[in-house]
């Protein structure tokens, strides 16, 4: 499955509307990973593949990408100041934002260790 590119109102609707509640409630029926990107980071483009390829190895999850200058009202939702910031969404419990590219087998050991693990079978 390919990376979905996400709106904030889309954000709002299948992952969590941050303007009606304070406290976090996800909406997914999947564990995600969400990056927050622009298009002229370089870190950005050198880590897009990697989720490409992760979402394609991880039908369990769901790999949304998020435009920072286009969405500024999410970015900034989520205090994003520097990107690639990553967002990792279990089905329970709080989120974990991590900020920097991160290598493929990193991205891996948290999906494995951290979000497979929250799904309910």
């Amino acid at each position: 499955m390919p990376t979905v590119q996400l709106t904030t109102e889309e954000f709002k609707a299948k992952v969590f509307d941050y303007t009606k509640h304070k406290d976090w409630t996800f909406h997914g029926d999947k564990p995600a990973i969400i990056d927050f990107y622009a298009d002229w980071c370089g870190p950005c483009k050198a880590v897009a593949p990697l989720f490409e390829q992760l979402s394609d190895e991880n039908e369990e999850v769901v790999i949304y990408k998020v435009d920072t200058e286009a969405e500024q009202e999410l970015a900034a939702a989520f205090g994003i100041q520097s990107i690639p910031s990553i967002l990792f969404i279990p089905m329970e419990g709080q989120p974990m934002m991590q900020k920097g590219a991160l290598p493929k087998n990193v991205l891996q050991k948290v999906i494995d260790e951290e979000l497979k693990p929250s799904i309910k079978s």
